[in-house]
């Protein structure tokens, strides 16, 4: 996903301390096998991420309960086309993608069996948000991406748009002892080399109490954020290590799984670990027992931003179509076994 130059710019700022903040994260071990539940796993994700997570939701919908998606347009857009994603689903300068387009390609995906029934697809819960001066995804793609969901959904309960105005293209946290400096954040308009926006809002709570409306809170959670090692799920963009938030109680099994997808410049080798640490999601996972899973892009001549692969980047070389965004995607497969593994029994996986 290209980034306008200022923000590039605040983005190679804090690319420096990259070693000294994971260090503390310690070594990688191997994704742990959790038994966790298989009911009610959720996506979320920004940007890039945030198309990846509808691109997973799409792909194996019986997978999963709940999406949440932060500042991305409709799913297929791009259609294995860099120049689309730039200048169709970034911005409009070529014209709005067409639904009905889009449409089509689904089906004629799940006809062949590469992306799940619309069936599963409409029993989904989800929660988009956009920032109303998003600069770097329009905003109306925000709002085609939220048609396509009503197109899908059996329900209208199932579904909430939040818009905010006079917010930029990141993610919204609520500031409080453990944050960032303010510096390192950037206000709610202009957006941030971390792209954690300092809005004093609560995002990532308001999305997760609304993807499990029932789940109640035990307060005083804790948990731990571990690193491990990806090269058991290694494909094209993929990093060597990942982040997983295990909340205290996990490891006996039977917790729910939430995939956490960062965007372009979002991974931990170019913000350190602000978004794995103080995204929200950690505070609200250790109250209410939710493993978070982190996974990691890299940087690549392809993919010179750390992208999650939303446009074909990671088979474009391979393949003349690209099934990016289909159950045959590289990095869907990469995602969705982690997934399976954080719920398998230990000892038979």
């Amino acid at each position: 996903m290209r980034v306008p130059p200022r923000h590039l710019a605040r983005g190679l700022l804090f690319m420096g301390g990259t070693l000294a903040a994971t260090a503390a994260l310690g070594a990688s071990e191997a994704l742990p096998s959790l038994d966790a539940g298989k009911e009610n796993a959720s996506v979320v994700g920004i940007s890039s991420g945030g198309y990846m997570a509808t691109q997973l939701a799409v792909a194996f919908p019986e997978r999963f309960a709940a999406v949440g998606v932060l500042a991305a347009g409709p799913w297929g857009c791009a259609e294995g086309s860099l120049s689309r994603a730039l200048n169709r689903c970034m911005t409009t300068a070529d014209g709005e993608p067409s639904l009905d387009q889009l449409e089509n390609r689904r089906r004629r995906y799940e006809s062949a069996q590469q992306v799940g029934p619309r069936e599963a697809l409409s029993q989904l819960r989800v929660y988009l948000w956009h920032g109303e001066g998003d600069e770097v995804v329009a905003p109306v793609l925000g709002d085609l991406l939220a048609e396509q969901w009503e197109r899908w959904l059996a329900s209208s309960e199932q579904l909430r748009i939040e818009r905010r105005e006079e917010t930029g293209h990141g993610w919204p946290v609520r500031l409080d002892d453990e944050s960032p400096p303010p510096q390192r954040l950037g206000d709610c308009l202009q957006g941030g080399g971390s792209y954690l926006l300092a809005c004093d809002d609560d995002v990532a709570g308001d999305m997760l109490s609304f993807l499990y409306p029932e789940r109640e809170s035990q307060r005083d959670g804790q948990g731990q954020l571990r690193a491990f090692d990806q090269s058991d799920f290694a494909v094209n963009g993929m990093a060597d290590r990942g982040f997983v938030f295990i909340p205290e109680g996990c490891e006996q099994g039977g917790c729910e799984v939430t995939l956490a997808l960062h965007g372009c410049q979002m991974s931990v080798d170019a913000i350190d670990d602000t978004f794995v640490r103080r995204s929200g999601l950690n505070a609200w996972a250790a109250a209410h027992r939710q493993i978070v899973l982190y996974p990691q892009a890299e940087s690549s001549m392809m993919n010179p931003q750390g992208c999650w692969d939303w446009w074909g980047y990671a088979e474009s070389s391979s393949q003349l179509t690209p099934l990016h965004d289909t159950r045959e995607g590289a990095q869907v497969e990469a995602l969705m076994a982690m997934l399976t593994r954080l719920q398998s029994v230990p000892g038979r996986d």
